[in-house]
């Protein structure tokens, strides 16, 4: 058989039975278009959840009180004799590659301003915050070296809070209640926005030997320690444990990387994208099939037509590639519409939902229209196996 004859018999077949064809590359086209949508959600999450994350740099060691226990869970200050302080972090000030230390308490408290009062988050943070955390001044400056157990009573605020506490009176030398004690503030950071669910900017910045008193705490939360890009983070980690080994004792801390908490994330984000287009792929084992119930039908009614073509020499090998080639093109055309589909639809909700993330790698565009392809051979090959295996005399005399 020429290609030209397979090609006119393959699109006469299907350009005839138009609805039948339609039905069956609309099938794949909704399997497609909900891996792909669902895969484009999955992995602009899996981006953004990143990039908020790493926005403050990739050079940050996490140091918590108390040892990861065995099953997974940290005990925190629970299960260490010796708490977290600030003269552990003042220490930690001396490694020769440390660019910024950060010692970090978290709390809650009422913030009261004249005859304004809301309840807001209290971070109890180091002079060199800004620099750890990549977050700048709008005014003022951020909290002066002092006396890191015996500070002055100031505040940095946030810029949501700056403006529900002051509108458009400049706070600069105000005073400001926190917790039953008055601090004097001093600066205003720019706009940070929300990261990983916490909201930057409706903050008070006090310093962490205030934050430890108003909490009524005896261990920080944790100390940052932002490093030279040019040290290896081994070098790191075993210099922050030699220090803190030496004050506590033994090793009674934990260390965490940031690229270790990468890793962690990338996987669970990884296991996310892979769940929604798991899920998406159940429509295209529908549409899978739909193809072998069509092509089905089809050679339920083509069984003269395949008996003529045995008739007149065709072999075994061309009917079983004709029907092939039949069920190819329709998933190749279905999967192609999908590919259009999903991504229109991806597109158009992030312009009606800003806030939602959404990223369609093209390894994923590519990856999903071989996938159409070869669904569309594997569907095929047990409707086109049995036509070639017709018999030419039985076929001609179904008519």
């Amino acid at each position: 058989m020429r290609t030209r004859d397979f090609l006119n018999l393959t699109g006469t077949s299907l350009i005839e039975h138009r609805m039948r064809s339609f039905l069956t590359a609309l099938g794949i086209a909704v399997g497609i278009a909900a891996v792909v949508l669902l895969t484009s959600i999955g992995e602009g999450v899996h981006q953004f959840v990143l990039s908020e994350f790493t926005q403050f740099g990739t050079t940050l060691v996490s140091i918590n009180p108390g040892k990861t226990t065995t099953s997974g869970a940290n005990v925190g200050g629970f299960g260490t004799e010796r708490p977290l302080t600030i003269e552990d972090s003042e220490a930690l000030k001396r490694l020769p590659y440390a660019r910024a230390v950060v010692p970090f308490v978290q709390g809650n408290a009422e913030v009261e301003a004249g005859n304004r009062h809301r309840r807001t988050t209290i971070y109890g943070a180091g002079p060199e915050w800004p620099e750890a955390y990549s977050m700048r001044v709008k005014s003022g400056r951020f909290l002066p070296e002092d006396d890191p157990l015996a500070p002055r009573a100031l505040a940095v605020l946030g810029s949501k809070l700056r403006q529900e506490l002051f509108g458009d009176r400049s706070p600069l030398g105000q005073r400001i209640t926190i917790g039953g004690s008055r601090y004097r503030v001093i600066g205003v950071l720019e706009s940070k926005g929300t990261v990983l669910g916490f909201d930057l900017d409706d903050t008070v910045y006090i310093p962490a030997a205030r934050a430890l008193s108003l909490f009524n705490k005896d261990t920080l939360f944790k100390i940052d320690v932002l490093y030279d890009e040019e040290t290896p983070v081994d070098k790191v980690v075993d210099g922050i444990k030699s220090v803190l080994e030496a004050r506590h004792g033994r090793d009674d801390v934990t260390i965490t990387t940031q690229q270790q908490m990468l890793d962690v994330l990338g996987s669970v984000l990884d296991v996310l994208t892979f769940a929604v287009g798991a899920i998406g792929g159940i429509s295209l084992l529908v549409g899978a099939i739909g193809i072998v119930t069509i092509m089905t039908i089809a050679i339920n009614e083509r069984t003269n037509e395949i008996g003529l073509l045995r008739a007149l020499g065709a072999k075994q090998s061309q009917v079983l590639s004709l029907f092939l080639g039949e069920a190819i093109v329709l998933a190749a055309v279905g999967g192609l519409s999908g590919l259009v589909l999903g991504i229109g639809i991806a597109q158009l909700l992030h312009l009606v939902l800003p806030a939602l993330p959404v990223h369609t790698p093209m390894l994923y565009v590519v990856l999903a229209e071989a996938i159409a392809v070869v669904i569309g051979l594997l569907a095929g090959v047990l409707p086109a196996r049995r036509a070639a295996l017709l018999d030419p005399v039985e076929a001609l005399r179904s008519e």
